[in-house]
């Protein structure tokens, strides 16, 4: 598969912003100086809109900050590293290689070093992809590139509005959902086989209570040390792998 990295994350000014929209970037976040109405700047508003792009509207001191050029006009970008996958491609990959559907759906992971390695693991684990909401959630950014040792080049990494719809959607296709909890039963006593959606929460909350109720079970991984919480990644290791060995 081709390298599909960009340059730059940070796209500052009126002219560069609305040349990333128009070339098809996929922009995770705009920000825009509150209560600027001109006409380039509502192209670029209506632009974003299209993509569904996060759209921001902050004062300039926020602008000011965030800026590295000090020369923002009044709006800053920020455009994924890499090009974003769909949920339809991920399903279209697992019937090209005549297996179940095995996604990988976070909810809220805002570690990027957590998204990249999970992003790792997808691939060695063989998942079809990854799927993350556009919201409280961070994007496929540089440091994710660089934490996924090179599988964002190979694992598709979609990006969906509304996790629990997502799921919802996904059960019409045949797949069925776990999510990593402590207070689930233990991994070694679910069956993890067929068309399946592994979901991992985030560091600090866990699995959200609307994600939690959609999904068909709640496994916990089996612990005996002191400490009763996993990293986001290695808990997301430990239950993608105890999948492969349950798919043989």
């Amino acid at each position: 598969m081709e390298n599909r990295e960009f340059e730059e994350n940070k796209i500052e000014g009126r002219n560069a912003v609305l040349e990333a929209f128009r070339a098809g970037r996929s922009v995770d976040k705009l920000f825009v100086l509150d209560g600027n109405q001109d006409g380039p700047v509502r192209t670029i508003i209506r632009e974003a809109k299209k993509q569904d792009t996060i759209i921001n509207y902050v004062a300039k001191e926020r602008l000011d900050q965030i800026s590295e050029t000090g020369k923002h006009q009044g709006v800053i970008a920020y455009a994924a590293s890499y090009v974003y996958s769909s949920v339809e491609a991920m399903l279209e990959l697992a019937r090209e290689k005549g297996e179940p559907p095995f996604l990988i759906l976070l909810d809220n992971i805002e570690d990027p070093h957590n998204l990249g390695a999970i992003i790792r693991t997808a691939n060695l684990a063989g998942a079809h992809g990854v799927i993350i909401p556009k919201r409280r959630a961070v994007g496929l950014t540089a440091t994710v590139a660089k934490a996924s040792a090179g599988a964002l080049n190979y694992t598709p990494v979609a990006k969906v509005t509304n996790l629990s719809a997502e799921i919802d959607q996904l059960k019409k296709e045949g797949l069925w959902f776990v999510c990593a909890d402590m207070g689930g039963e233990s991994m070694y006593d679910l069956d993890l086989k067929g068309p399946i959606g592994l979901v991992i929460g985030s560091e600090g909350e866990g699995v959200s209570r609307l994600v939690r109720e959609k999904c068909d079970f709640v496994a916990s991984i089996p612990m005996k040390g002191d400490i009763d919480s996993l990293n986001a990644s290695v808990a997301a290791g430990i239950l993608a792998f105890e999948i492969v060995r349950q798919r043989g």
